[in-house]
Parts: C-alpha cells; structure tokens; sequence
C-alpha cells in the first residue's frame, strides 16, 4: 500500500535543495516533473502569461503521430508519388522543397500509412523543436512528425505556425520536452499546448503576411534556377547526357602511376565526359588552386566574443544560409575555425553533402564556419558565379570524383584544388551575379516577413490586438505586390 506523500521527507531527501511551493504541489498533483528546470523562473512567468489561454485540444482538432517506425521503411522511398514530410523538412514556417522523399499510393494503403492535408501544421517529434505547415494538397508523415489538422478556421494554420514561433508558443513546447536519450514530445502535449484565439481579423493579416513570405521564397529560387541555366546554356550542356557506361577500361600508365587512385569509381566514363565540357569551353578554364583564393588558415576564436558559427546543416539546397547558432568562442567546436568574409563562397568538403555550397553575405562577415567547408574567393570570378559553377551538376559530379575515405568520405585539399573552373565571359557574369542577387533579395525579404509575423502575435499578447494591427500595417504596407523587392 503507497504512503501518502510527505512534503518534509521529499525535502529532507533533497539535502536541504530549497524547493519552491509550486513545485512540490505539482508533484502533490502527480505531474512527476521534479527536475529544477521545468521550474526556471521564465517557465514561470510563461505559465501566469499563457495559463488564461484555451488548450489546443479545446478546438477539437485531429492530432496525430507518425507510424511505427517498422511501418515506413527507407526502402518505400522513391523519387515521386505522395510526399512524406520529415522533420529536418520543417523550415521557414512551412515544409521546404529540397530533400524531399515520396511513397507509392499503394504503399500508403498497404502499411495503413495516415494521410494528411494542405493547411495541417506539423511538429517535430523528437530532438530540435520545428514546426510547418503543409502547402501541398496532401502528404503523409514519418514516424518522427505529430500532425495537428483543425476542423474548423478558428484557428488558422498560418496563425499557430506564427504563434508556435513566438517566444510564447516555442518556450511551451520546449518546456514540455521530455528528455531521456533524446528531447521528444507527445500528441497529449500537443493538445495541451495554450494559444490565444484572437480575432479571424487579425488571424487573416497574419496569414497574408506568412503566405506573402512564400512567395518571395517562390521568387527567390526562380531567380536562381534563371542563374543556372544561364550557366548551362553558356557551357552547353542544356541537352547533355554523360555516359552511364560502368566499365573504363585504363592502363597502369594512364590510371595509378598517373592519379594514385586504385579506386575504380574514379574512372566512370560519366567523368570524362565532364571534363571535356569544361576543357571544350571557348573561353578557357583554369584549375582551382590557379584562379581561386583557399582560406584554409585555422582561425582561433577569442573566448569571450560571440560568434555566428555555420554548420553543414545551415546551408539550404537554394544556397541560402539559415538557423545558425550564435556561441561564445569558448563554446563553439574545434571544428569552427574559418573565418568568412562578405563575398566568401563555401563549399562543402564531404560526399554526403558536396551541394551544400553558399555565398557569404554582409549578414555574415566575420562569422566562422566548419572546417568541413573549403573557403574561397577569386579574382578572375565574382562570387555570384562562381557559387553558381560549385552548386552545378558539373562541378558536383567533377567534385564526387574527387572523394576518397573510408568512415567520412571526403575530397581532400590536393583533389579539390585540381579542379578545373571555366572562366566565364565577364557579361555572362554580370547577369548570372544579377540574378543571384535578386534571388537573395527576396530570401532576405521572405524571411523579414516571418520574423513581422511573430513579433505581431508577440505584441498582440503583450499590449493587444489594435497595436498589433497598426505593426502590420507599418511593416507590410509596401509588401502588398509579392513581385516588389524591398
């Protein structure tokens, strides 16, 4: 038989750990959260804040979770077909649309796969907390995505994707996490997560300024792609297609006493067929370590100053450089010493992510990145182009080539800086920098637009509705054509 709880044991036990009321009711109303964080001061004035505001689950949404992890195996997977969202496709307030994977309809039946709808706002399971919403008509979710679908526009979807990035919204959700090998959340924490229902008004201001901001990103890649195939039209690869024989055929002479590569992926002919594009180029080419600048000198950060520090996994498959961590220099990894400049291209040293290439902006001048990035510069090349030429299937599949390694595949300094580099014509430049530049432009502005919508749920919750309304209107007056840059 359980004893009833002692509140003068419980502390005794703690050694004299001073325990506040509200935690030892908490337990008396057996929430068994006991560890000292859940009860941080700002945790605490979040709940006075929020605590007046209905539960999610009081407006009778769907909530769901992702199957069984034995129910959806990588090897369903194919390249079209019904999208399935994971969690690292969460990004800027929607589910993005790059590394995406799809399933068959059949497959979907088969393993009683659950389906869900354009406007369903999706959370992130386990480990880093993300949040979107589905634009496409219909998707279903891997086992790591909790799906929320409202069955009436009390709520809009626009409006909690914004709410859930506010300092009130995401500051619940971390609160809740529950971390054992790993921070994961519940479809039951989901439903008890509070969120204010302000007026469809204001909710509907907050939508336009969110679906706004896709458009821009909308905007922002069609400019890039116009980039691209400026590029591909000046190389002449608009109809090309490299062999995909699997026998080469080499001497001694002319593979390892030549190379030093016993590796027989190095020779598919698919290869040569690169290169003798760039070799055929009217203008020219020169190798890498010829018409670029490596920065390849250790930079040692100070351990006081706060540091942008850019990681593999902050750059986007449009080139673009997203959620970098801010840290001290006594906090970062061994791994952060390049230092970047404005006009910096970085690119991705590893096979497993060789298109993870990006253009340094002022934005981050002086931030460090990892050294699993070469950074580099050119005289002969602006950067627009030649993050252009790094981010082409060209110069990934010359860079593929290149790998070598056996746990973490790579392509070495040596290998990277015999890569040959077509000198584009100085007009060519000129446009593809053009397009490059619009195409950041509208990133820029798409992300300025997220950041209005939130601080507006943020100053609705803090002073009310009408100032809130007056933000918006200040900060999107100018913003009503999408096709406007800013």
């Amino acid at each position: 038989m359980n004893s009833p709880f002692d509140k003068e044991k419980y502390e005794r036990l703690l050694n004299g750990l001073e325990i506040s009321e509200i935690l030892l009711s908490n337990i008396d109303k057996k929430l068994f959260r006991i560890e000292a964080e859940y009860y941080k001061k700002s945790y605490l004035d979040l709940e006075k804040t929020v605590s007046k505001y209905p539960m999610l689950k009081e407006f009778k949404p769907k909530i769901i979770c992702g199957p069984f992890g034995s129910n959806l195996l990588d090897t369903l997977y194919k390249d079209c077909g019904i999208l399935v969202v994971r969690p690292f496709n969460l990004k800027d307030f929607k589910v993005a649309d790059d590394n995406l994977v799809f399933i068959a309809e059949q497959d979907i039946r088969e393993n009683n796969l659950k389906s869900i709808n354009k406007g369903a706002v999706l959370f992130s399971r386990v480990g880093d907390v993300k949040i979107g919403m589905l634009t496409d008509e219909r998707a279903t979710i891997s086992p790591n995505i909790i799906s929320l679908e409202m069955k009436s526009n009390k709520l809009l979807p626009e409006y909690i994707v914004s709410y859930f990035h506010t300092k009130y919204g995401m500051l619940q959700i971390v609160r809740e996490l529950k971390i054992s090998a790993q921070p994961t959340i519940s479809t039951e924490i989901i439903g008890k997560l509070r969120i204010p229902n302000f007026s469809h008004e204001f909710q509907s201001e907050v939508k336009k300024c969110v679906n706004t901001s896709h458009q821009q990103n909308i905007l922002a890649k069609d400019k890039y792609n116009q980039a691209e195939n400026l590029l591909i039209s000046e190389l002449g690869l608009e109809n090309f297609n490299p062999s995909n024989e699997k026998i080469s055929i080499k001497s001694l002479k002319e593979s390892f006493l030549k190379t030093g590569r016993l590796d027989s992926e190095y020779y598919q002919v698919k290869y040569d067929d690169y290169l003798k594009k760039i070799f055929a180029y009217s203008e020219g080419y020169e190798l890498v370590g010829e018409c670029c600048n490596l920065k390849d000198k250790n930079y040692i950060p100070k351990d006081d100053t706060e540091y942008k520090y850019i990681e593999l996994a902050n750059v986007r498959s449009n080139a673009e450089i997203a959620d970098c961590e801010i840290m001290i220099g006594k906090e970062l990894p061994t791994r952060a010493r390049r230092k970047v400049n404005t006009g910096d291209v970085i690119v991705s040293s590893i096979e497993g992510s060789l298109e993870s290439c990006a253009l340094i902006s002022e934005e981050y001048n002086n931030s460090l990145c990892s050294t699993g990035f070469y950074v580099i510069n050119s005289d002969k090349l602006n950067s627009e182009s030649l993050l252009t030429v790094f981010k082409s299937s060209l110069m990934f599949n010359l860079m593929k080539k290149g790998c070598s390694g056996t746990i973490l595949t790579n392509i070495t300094k040596d290998e990277f800086l015999k890569l040959p580099v077509p000198l584009l014509r100085a007009n060519i430049q000129d446009e593809i920098a053009n397009y490059i530049g619009q195409s950041m432009e509208y990133s820029k502005k798409a992300k300025e637009l997220l950041n209005i919508s939130t601080k507006a749920v943020e100053i609705a919750i803090d002073k009310d509705e009408e100032t809130a309304h007056n933000f918006l209107d200040r900060q999107t007056d100018r913003q009503t054509d999408p096709n406007c840059l800013l």
